[in-house]
């Protein structure tokens, strides 16, 4: 693997290991100035960002008049910024089409306390698609890293990766409470974990309003090879 292409993995580890980040819009307001706003965001199967934005919002109004934007996440919440890893996602907010319900309901997985917001408060889906990322590995790590290098589209439909999910949840929440146990992630008891998504490298787990992440050894591209990882994780100690 190059080194563009081992950096352009650790870039998106970041991305998917996040959920949240600073969306960053042309200002309409104040023309020439940026203006950055917090959103939640999950991938949709073809790699992209998917948020989802009222049409009151500032930001909206910013995309409406320049699609341009970008987003920010960083690396969890450290004591000094620059030795963590960030990624500035650049890229044009384009809204949802309504016939996309897969990618609306993706995101309801991952946020669904917001379920219904684009019908009782105005908001809308949107996807960003990227032009070009910047990746801050830690301090001096800068690079550029370009489109066909940093995207990796999810290989399940989101029926496919439903009925995966599901099944986790239904038939091995013991599993999947190790999972918890073997990556550090605290979870008292009473406290419900559920998994949201699966994708080639790896799959997310919320608890409560909190997204974690959780990466496969090896990428996998089929049911069968999901079932082969998780079930390697599940004997792990």
């Amino acid at each position: 693997m190059t080194d563009i292409k081992e950096k352009a993995v650790a870039a998106r580890d970041l991305f998917l290991q996040e959920y949240q980040g600073i969306l960053c819009t042309n200002s309409v307001e104040m023309p020439g100035y940026p203006f950055g706003s917090v959103v939640p965001y999950c991938l949709n199967n073809e790699g992209m960002p998917l948020i989802l934005i009222s049409n009151i919002a500032q930001h909206t109004k910013n995309i409406k008049q320049d699609s341009k934007v970008s987003l920010f996440a960083t690396e969890g919440t450290p004591d000094d910024m620059q030795t963590v890893g960030r990624i500035t996602f650049i890229g044009d907010a384009k809204i949802l089409s309504e016939d996309r319900i897969d990618w609306m309901n993706r995101y309801y997985e991952y946020f669904p306390q917001s379920r219904d917001y684009h019908k009782t408060h105005d908001f809308y889906f949107y996807t960003i698609e990227l032009k070009r990322v910047r990746f801050i590995g830690g301090f001096g790590q800068i690079y550029w890293i370009e489109k066909e290098d940093f995207i990796t589209p999810n290989p399940f439909s989101f029926e496919q990766e439903q009925h995966m999910v599901q099944h986790m949840n239904t038939d091995h929440m013991d599993a999947i409470r190790h999972y918890c146990d073997l990556h550090s992630i605290l979870l008292n008891d009473d406290e419900k974990v559920v998994m949201t998504g699966i994708d080639s490298e790896g799959f997310h787990l919320r608890i409560n309003k909190r997204i974690y992440r959780i990466k496969f050894q090896q990428s996998v591209s089929n049911s069968q090879e999901v079932r082969a990882a998780i079930v390697a994780m599940a004997r792990e100690k």
